[in-house]
């Protein structure tokens, strides 16, 4: 599977990058808003997780890009700092599901599964 991971903080992008990469997934990472917005046009990923705190374009922001693209593929945020008005605003826009940062190691496979139907 192809995964655009879009997480602006460094090390927390390459231990997922890492995790998605020992389960056999492709990674492509961003680590802003607007990079991620061109590297959906160029490679079309499969799932997008994707941060809500970015800097210049939030994650909200991002998604809205994303789904005026007229792209319907999952998007799971992770996030550290949980919105409520942001969760609320992602779940307008359709967004998969929402992993708080602390459990996104421990979570993101159960994830991949509910929005593949199982399949790898």
């Amino acid at each position: 599977m192809k995964i655009l991971l879009v997480e602006d903080e460094v090390l927390v992008a390459e231990l997922l990058a890492d995790a998605f990469h020992k389960e056999g997934h492709e990674t492509i990472v961003s680590h802003s808003g607007e990079e991620a917005v061109q590297l959906l046009r160029d490679h079309r990923p499969d799932v997008v997780f994707l941060d809500l705190v970015l800097p210049k374009m939030s994650g909200i922001a991002v998604l809205n890009r994303i789904r005026s693209m007229g792209l319907t593929l999952p998007v799971i945020i992770i996030t550290g700092h949980p919105d409520v008005e942001d969760i609320e605003e992602a779940q307008r826009l359709g967004v998969t599901e929402v992993i708080e940062k602390p459990f996104v190691l421990k979570s993101y496979s159960e994830a991949l599964a509910r929005v593949t139907g199982g399949k790898p």
